[in-house]
């Protein structure tokens, strides 16, 4: 096939990226906005050798699936891929790709994943239910300030100030901001000249307690006419805290390094069950807190802790998960290689009066070998155990000298969290290898309407 060519094909699945994907002939192309059942005419604008990009002209006929978003700017904006399509079928679809990588990837045969699959669970409203949302700022070609969020594949903002999938204050929040930097003349940065002032609007919200958090990311030191932004912004109900955030640097990445109070406290607080948590602005903080008591009280079901065990959870965060288990473990050992991160876990811990968890800040694939070698040096004869090891390492999954010694230790259980099911295959192949087995698997549908979803499972040591 060659660019520019215009083809009819049926949409079998969706990628990674949320694109429609379809067939001609044996050759794959990726269709943005098409839906699992979309019969579509389609042009070629990147044609590879085996696969390419094309272009949606027309949905010649509509997918059983496919259904009104919710959003007028869904097929725009690069927040949510998958809108378009019915919340049960993106159910049956993240089930299955969740599936699809245990077989392919880790190696798991059908019998044995008819014995371990459970059913995904997913969400009663899947709208409105993030706690968190970054709004980048910027001038649209009539020199007027915008936010939203960008388009996908691009940085060009979409203009939406009430994003569908965030909580309603955020509106009040974004058009407050947006009225004081008009009034006071305060430029929105340029991406292109390094120039300009306000970078992203970080907001942060409490489901439990409806506190609000605002932070600025700017490109600079200081905020001119501060008192008047803070005056407005501290009018709104349940704001508890407004910061800043400097990030003078040509990057994607949204946050600096650290964090001012202009008003109020640094942070706002949320219960999962009766666990408080203090939450800063560049605390890690799941964003989901219907789907996250699910997530974690699986997790901890799994875990099956009697008071008696020492626990590992490695990659842990605020200690979201650690002040889970510390409930009902003997010991618990977090570890994190984010400070600020740790320095919340430690607080979050003291004021749950929680005094079983200790913290460590560092890399997991070299914390947990160093304090193996360490007990064995200390200990001659003995070996270093834990009776539970937790995982909820980032997209790319666990380092394999990580693994390594999560089996030398031989718990008698692992918890395995999950935001990447292609990793989370790759990882469970190793460790089903070197003494584990697989015994149950649970997608949850942390993110609706975009392609991600979450997985916990556990693995039980072969005796």
């Amino acid at each position: 096939m060659n660019k520019n060519d215009t083809v009819i094909t049926t949409i079998e699945d969706i990628g990674v990226s949320g694109e429609g994907i379809g067939r001609v002939d044996g050759y794959t192309l990726f269709i943005k906005d098409a839906v699992i059942g979309d019969k579509v005419e389609v042009k070629l604008m990147k044609a590879k050798k085996n696969y390419g990009y094309a272009r949606l002209m027309k949905v010649i006929e509509p997918s059983p699936f496919r259904v009104e978003p919710e959003c007028r700017y869904a097929r725009a904006c690069g927040g949510c891929q998958i809108q378009e399509m019915s919340y049960q079928k993106q159910l049956e679809f993240k089930a299955g790709k969740v599936r699809g990588n245990l077989l392919r990837i880790g190696g798991f045969s059908e019998e044995e994943l008819q014995e371990v699959m459970c059913p995904i669970i997913g969400m009663e409203n899947p709208f409105r239910y993030r706690n968190k949302a970054q709004f980048p700022v910027g001038t649209d070609k009539d020199g007027k300030l915008v936010t939203g969020f960008y388009a996908g594949r691009t940085h060009d903002i979409i203009a939406n100030t009430d994003c569908a999938l965030g909580v309603p204050v955020n509106k009040t929040v974004l058009c407050t901001v947006l009225d004081w930097m008009e009034k006071n003349r305060i430029p929105a940065y340029d991406e292109q000249t390094g120039k300009g002032l306000v970078r992203h609007v970080l907001i942060r919200y409490g489901f439990t307690t409806g506190e609000v958090m605002v932070c600025l990311i700017i490109n600079g030191e200081k905020l001119p006419a501060v008192e008047k932004l803070t005056e407005a912004l501290g009018r709104i109900d349940g704001m508890k805290s407004i910061t800043t955030s400097t990030n003078k640097k040509k990057t994607n990445v949204i946050l600096g390094d650290s964090y001012e109070v202009i008003w109020g406290q640094g942070y706002i607080t949320d219960y999962i069950g009766d666990i408080q948590y203090r939450i800063s602005p560049l605390s890690f903080y799941q964003v989901n807190p219907v789907q996250t008591r699910h997530l974690y009280g699986r997790a901890l079901e799994y875990a099956g802790l009697t008071g008696q065990e020492t626990v590992w959870d490695l990659y842990c965060g605020i200690g979201t998960i650690s002040q889970f288990l510390a409930q009902k473990a003997k010991q618990v050992y977090g570890v994190e290689i984010v400070p600020q991160a740790i320095e919340d876990a430690r607080e979050n811990a003291r004021i749950n009066a929680i005094d079983n968890a200790e913290f460590f800040v560092g890399k997991a694939e070299e914390v947990l070998p160093e304090y193996y070698a360490e007990y064995e040096r200390e200990h001659p004869g003995e070996k270093a155990r834990a009776d539970v090891i937790v995982v909820d390492p980032p997209r790319k999954g666990c380092d394999e000298t990580l693994l390594k010694t999560m089996t030398q230790m031989k718990p008698e259980r692992i918890v395995y969290v999950s935001c990447d099911s292609a990793t989370l295959a790759r990882d469970l192949k190793i460790l089903c290898k070197n003494g584990y087995r697989l015994q149950a698997v649970t997608p949850v549908d942390m993110f609706p309407m975009t392609v991600h979803c979450e997985t916990v499972c556990i693995l039980s040591r072969v005796k």
